[in-house]
């Protein structure tokens, strides 16, 4: 998606460490109106794969998971990074590591919202180094429904994740991709 690499560039910014910033428009404050183009980019993508529900994973994942699963026609699920007292019964879990925040936490879904066979889409703002879809895949695979595929909206491609999942046989679509950065720059693939 050109328009999302323009903005990016334009709207963005760039941190030590391999960071992309893009809190001006995706992360923090949003731009409805290019969230909901990116939402309608991810529905073309997947039209043909029959979607029952997008699951993601707080906080910054649910806007573009809701404006993919508006054009969809499709629930939205989103993981919590912990399991709060208000989640009775049974869930599923995965532990994930976070490289933005350099810390681990276990992801929670009440299994009440993610049933057998259900055909499910992951949807995030970044894949970096891929822990947070893997776990999302694990707890799809613990409900014992089906993961069609993996919309990102940006993709550092030279952190490896997504070459790892899309090895595993898993559909992985990004918005963006980036080849490569440095503390002031960024190349798209």
């Amino acid at each position: 998606m050109k328009a999302l690499e323009k903005k990016i560039l334009e709207e963005g910014s760039i941190l030590p460490g391999g960071i992309i910033k893009v809190n001006s428009f995706l992360n923090q404050h949003i731009d409805i109106p290019f969230l909901m183009e990116m939402g309608k980019e991810i529905a073309a993508i997947y039209s043909k794969e029959k979607v029952d529900k997008i699951l993601t994973i707080e906080s910054s994942g649910i806007a573009i998971a809701v404006a993919a699963a508006m054009n969809m026609g499709v629930p939205v699920l989103f993981a919590k990074k912990h399991k709060p007292a208000n989640i009775p019964g049974k869930v599923l879990t995965a532990p994930i590591h976070s490289y933005t925040h350099n810390n681990d936490y276990t992801a929670v879904v009440s299994a009440d919202f993610l049933k057998e066979g259900e055909r499910i889409l992951l949807v995030d703002d970044f894949l970096a180094n891929g822990a947070a879809l893997e776990g999302l895949i694990e707890i799809v695979n613990q409900a014992k429904a089906v993961v069609v595929g993996a919309a990102i909206a940006i993709e550092k491609g030279f952190q490896g994740g997504g070459k790892r999942i899309r090895a595993k046989g898993v559909r992985v679509e990004s918005l963006a991709i980036v080849e490569s950065m440095t503390d002031d720059s960024v190349t798209f693939k």
